[in-house]
Parts: structure tokens; C-alpha cells; sequence
């Protein structure tokens, strides 16, 4: 019997603990192949399903003995009156000790706050959560203040012993998987209430972190992906972000200060620009999302299925004229919904290739069932862009180009779409003007594209640009300057095949 015991668990030993790399390593094999045959696509599918991935991940946990819950330690048998201490010594570097330290409210104790992932506290594997400092290099620290034990460890060179009570417990650091995109900018270095500043992981607007533990409500550890550092840093976690971004408007708001940009000039013209507006556009610039941070995880390409490629941006910033340059590239490969619309059509108009042409009503119940992405009413009009006619096309296996009003982002930015978001941003004053004038660019707000564009016009695209970077800018997946059309499209077409050839971060519900 216990041979046969044995012999069951020699065979259910792991032979490796990276089977997910290896998955993933197969999922780019197959994908860089040119023509993929049809059990490559199934096993790229297989590979990619939610259940599978959690199977692996699960593999290799085990495999890694990164079990949960751990064992309690062996107790160490120890007189009553006698209480157990460690020493433990780390030699001091240019390299910040990994850990903080902070005075028990209860007792008065100096104990450690918390340890950094990577750092040399971590490293050590001696050093817990909780556990008391009783002497730094000899020097007795009971009662005095956690300024008084860094004044200690700053003077100190060379080997530093630390004498520590140990905490009741001491679970061993287990390192999340978890990926975020940062929706602001962090300076730990301007901020008064991080713990520890040296401590801290400085980062910009849209950055990859891997969130390496969320146990502190108010400060997590984290590591820029793909940041060959080891060591984690503290970044302050979405709850305290909130709360700073809500604490900052409410005082701009007592203060009477606007943080919002100004809405364009809304004065009456006879000749405005051909594009869809929801009546209900002040919602969204009365809402203020308040934007921290998105999990995140890597989309690989799935063959025969491209993801759409939405520009936004404001009206006359050139994105049809961009859109129009790529679909003409390869006319068998790029697709855009043609939208639908109520009015008559126009001479030398033809019905499913500029419009849709459909009756008020057909419209209306289109719109009330949920079936438009975007749609409004223009001089008596409605016009609207379905979202069936969208699915179809991507389906098909067309890489789809769509320049839909920047509100529809809220409709669009789904799993059931997965949309590569790029924002056409229009240069500053002096070069709009320069460059327009130079290719006699004409007005998009004339509808007969008589006159060029005059200096209101240029000021309230850069206001309308404002105020969509304000509200949606978290979203935007790239962004492209249109300062020369040239350039500008050349940089389209390099993100087009960006999208289509490597894999990249999208929120993770849309690979779950």
C-alpha cells in the first residue's frame, strides 16, 4: 500500500512551474505566423480561454508551493518569563533598507509598518510586519520616536543589527498579479503624506504598474511593468486618490476656481459642420469621472477578428481626411459604417454606400432599442450609426475605422468591441493657423467647403479640445498630433498595424 502511495505521488509531481509563459510563448508562435492553419487558430483560442489561463496560473502556484493558507511556524518552546527576540543585520547601501517603520498607538512601540517587495528587508526574509525594534547597533529604542530610530539609521554605516521582538505571526509576502494603467501623474517627492518619500514610486499618466500587494488601504507597492528594478515602491491606492481628487475640487469649487474648460463659442452661424451632437452632450461635462486607475491585462491579436480603430477628436482637427488616406490604402481590407439617416437623398448620393437612407421612424425605434453606437438629430434630421453594422464588418475580418462623436466613446469602449482609441489632437494656435493656411486646408463648418478656416473657428476647435482631453483623455489608447497631415497619417498607419501585430494592454475585463 504505501509503495502504490508513493508511486501515485511520483507521478503527480510538477515537472515545471511556468506553463502560462510557455502558453504564452505558443500564443505569439502561432500568432506570427503568416497564414495560420485551422488547428492553430483553435489552439490559440483554447490557449486564450479565461478557464484554461486559470488552470495554468493554478499549475504553477502549486508548482511554486505558493500555498494558501501557510502553515504556522513551529512554536520554539521558550520559558514563560523569557520572550523570544531575533537578531538580524543587513548591510547598509545606496539602497534604501525596504521597509517602514511606525509607533504602535497601543503601546508605544516602535514596530515595523511595512515591508517593500524586492527591497533588502524583503530579501533577508527575517524582517516581518509587526515586528517590535528594541535596539538599532546596540542602542536601546524603547520609547523613543520613529524620527528618533531613522536619526539612527541614517548616521549608521557599514553593518546595521537590528534586536526584534517578533510579531505573533509572520505570513510570508505574496506578490499579486495584478496590472494597472495610472490615470494621473505621481510625484512622491511633492507628497506631504506619503509615509516614507524615499520609499515611493514616482510615475506619469498612462503607465503600466504591476500593483504588487493591496494590503494597506491607503498605500500600495507596486513596480513599473517591465522595470528591470526588483524593488517596489509605495503609490497611493485608489480609495486615498479619490479621495484627493474629490477633496480638490470641492476646494476649487469653495474657492470659486473653474478646472474645467471653457465650452467654444456657441454663437448662432449659419453654416455649422455636418456632425452628429446628443442633445444630453452637458451631462457628461457636468459628471466628473473621477479616474485613478484601470486593471489591465495584455490582449493578443485574435486572428481574423482586428479590433475597430476609433478616432476621436474635435470637428476640422482632420479626422475624416486621415480615416479617408488609410481606407484608400487597401480598399479589400478597411471598412467604416455607413451611417443611417432620415432625410431625402442628395443629388448623386447613393443609398447604402454615403447613407443609410430609412424613414424618421425606422430610426426612432433603432434608437430606442439600443442598437445605435451614436445618433442625434441635425436641421430636422436624424442621423445614427449601428452598432449591427459594426459587429458584421468586424466579424468578417475587416479592420474597421470609425470617427464617431467623442460621447460615443461610452458606448464603444466595451468587451463586445475591444476599440483601439486614438486621439486626433489639433497643435497649438500659431501652428493650426500655419499649417492650415499653407495646404489651403477648407473649413469643415462650411458646407460647401467655399472659404478656409477663420480664427474663431481654429480657437473654438482648441476649446473643444480642451474639454474632450478633460473628460476622456484615461481612454485614449495613443495619441496622434495632426500638426503636418504628411506625418500625422504615417503615424496612423504605423498604430493601425501596431494593433494588428503585437499585443497590448486593455482593460481586463475584456480578456476574462
Amino acid at each position: 500500500m504505501t509503495a502504490e502511495i508513493n508511486r501515485t505521488k511520483k507521478a503527480c509531481q510538477p515537472l515545471l512551474s511556468n506553463a502560462e509563459d510557455i502558453a504564452i510563448s505558443i500564443m505569439r508562435e502561432i500568432h506570427y505566423r503568416t497564414i495560420p492553419t485551422g488547428d492553430a487558430i483553435e489552439l490559440f483560442a483554447i490557449l486564450q480561454s479565461p478557464h484554461l489561463q486559470g488552470v495554468l496560473q493554478a499549475h504553477d502556484s502549486i508548482a511554486a508551493k505558493d500555498f494558501v493558507p501557510h502553515l504556522p511556524e513551529i512554536p520554539v518552546e521558550v520559558d514563560e518569563d523569557e520572550e523570544t527576540v531575533k537578531i538580524v543585520q543587513l548591510v547598509k547601501s545606496n539602497e534604501p533598507m525596504g521597509a517602514t517603520i511606525k509607533q504602535d498607538d497601543r503601546t508605544g512601540a516602535i514596530v515595523i509598518a511595512r515591508i517593500m517587495h524586492g527591497g533588502a528587508a524583503d530579501r533577508s526574509g527575517l524582517i516581518h510586519v509587526g515586528d517590535e525594534v528594541q535596539e538599532v547597533n546596540n542602542l536601546n529604542v524603547v520609547g523613543k520616536t520613529p524620527n528618533d530610530v531613522l536619526k539612527i539609521l541614517m548616521q549608521a554605516e557599514g553593518t546595521i543589527t537590528f534586536k526584534l521582538l517578533p510579531a505573533g505571526s509572520s505570513a510570508q509576502l505574496r506578490e499579486s498579479k495584478v496590472r494597472v494603467r495610472a490615470y494621473f501623474d505621481y510625484n512622491p517627492k511633492e507628497d506631504k503624506h506619503i509615509p516614507c518619500k524615499e520609499a515611493g514610486l514616482p510615475f506619469k499618466k498612462h503607465d503600466i504598474l504591476h500593483i504588487v500587494t493591496q494590503d494597506d488601504p491607503y498605500w500600495w507597492q507596486a513596480r513599473r511593468e517591465g522595470d528591470r528594478n526588483m524593488r517596489a515602491g509605495l503609490i497611493p491606492s485608489r480609495q486615498l486618490q479619490e479621495r484627493r481628487i474629490l477633496a480638490q475640487r470641492q476646494e476649487h469649487a469653495a474657492n470659486g476656481q473653474r478646472i474645467l474648460p471653457k465650452s467654444p463659442s456657441c454663437k448662432p452661424s449659419p453654416k455649422v459642420k455636418k456632425i452628429i451632437y446628443d442633445a444630453s452632450e452637458s451631462e457628461d461635462f457636468d459628471r466628473e469621472e473621477v479616474a485613478t486607475y484601470e486593471e489591465v491585462a495584455r490582449l493578443y491579436p485574435r486572428p481574423g477578428l482586428p479590433r475597430p480603430v476609433v478616432l476621436i477628436g474635435p470637428p476640422g482637427v482632420g479626422r475624416n481626411e486621415m480615416k479617408r488616406r488609410v481606407m484608400s490604402l487597401d480598399v479589400n481590407k478597411f471598412r467604416t459604417p455607413v451611417p443611417m439617416t432620415s432625410r431625402p437623398p442628395r443629388h448623386g448620393e447613393v443609398n447604402n454606400k454615403d447613407y443609410q437612407f430609412v424613414s424618421r421612424e425606422e430610426l426612432e425605434e433603432e434608437a430606442a432599442s439600443g442598437t445605435l453606437v451614436e445618433h442625434g438629430e441635425f436641421k430636422g434630421h436624424l442621423y445614427g450609426t449601428s452598432s449591427v453594422s459594426l459587429k458584421s464588418m468586424i466579424n468578417a475580418g475587416y479592420v474597421v475605422l470609425i470617427t464617431p462623436h467623442y460621447q460615443a466613446l461610452k458606448y464603444l469602449r466595451t468587451a463586445e468591441f475591444k476599440p483601439y482609441v486614438i486621439y486626433i489632437k489639433p497643435p497649438t494656435l500659431a501652428v493650426l493657423k500655419e499649417t492650415r493656411q499653407a495646404a489651403h486646408a477648407r473649413s469643415t463648418f462650411d458646407e460647401n467647403n467655399s472659404r478656409g478656416f477663420t480664427e474663431d473657428e481654429f480657437k473654438d476647435m482648441l476649446k473643444a479640445a480642451a474639454r474632450i482631453e478633460f473628460h476622456y483623455s484615461h481612454w485614449f489608447d495613443e495619441v496622434i498630433v495632426n500638426d503636418d497631415l504628411s506625418s500625422a497619417f504615417e503615424l496612423l498607419v504605423a498604430a493601425i498595424n501596431k494593433v494588428e501585430t503585437e499585443p497590448l494592454w486593455v482593460p481586463a475585463s475584456w480578456v476574462q
